[in-house]
């Protein structure tokens, strides 16, 4: 078994995960937590492609590589806007919260 090979079946195995914790999470943010583990199952897939795509004894291909580090960076910011949303949600929500106890007490 090649390094390409068990690269591949880590990132099939980090999909799966992935998949099922966007099925079974109860929460926004573990639905979060599952689609970034299923992108870094998709990332390391493709980097094992882009490997196993090389010629014997040459490197891997270098645009399938620029294509993964980009997805990780737009990956983080996505998440970095997805974390930032819920926490303002969550704000709004205790704002509303406080609010009708306000005026129930009044």
């Amino acid at each position: 078994m090649t390094e390409a090979t068990i690269f591949a079946l880590a990132g099939a195995g980090l999909v799966g995960l992935g998949l099922y914790g966007l099925i079974t999470a109860g929460g926004a943010l573990g639905r979060v937590l599952g689609f970034n583990i299923l992108g870094s199952g998709v990332f390391l897939i493709f980097g094992a492609v882009a490997r196993r795509g090389a010629g014997a004894g040459f490197p891997g291909d270098p645009v399938p590589q620029a294509l993964v580090i980009t997805g990780i960076v737009v990956a983080f910011c996505a998440t970095a806007l997805a974390v930032a949303l819920l926490l303002r949600l969550a704000d709004a929500d205790d704002a509303q919260a406080t609010d009708r106890r306000t005026e129930d007490e009044a």
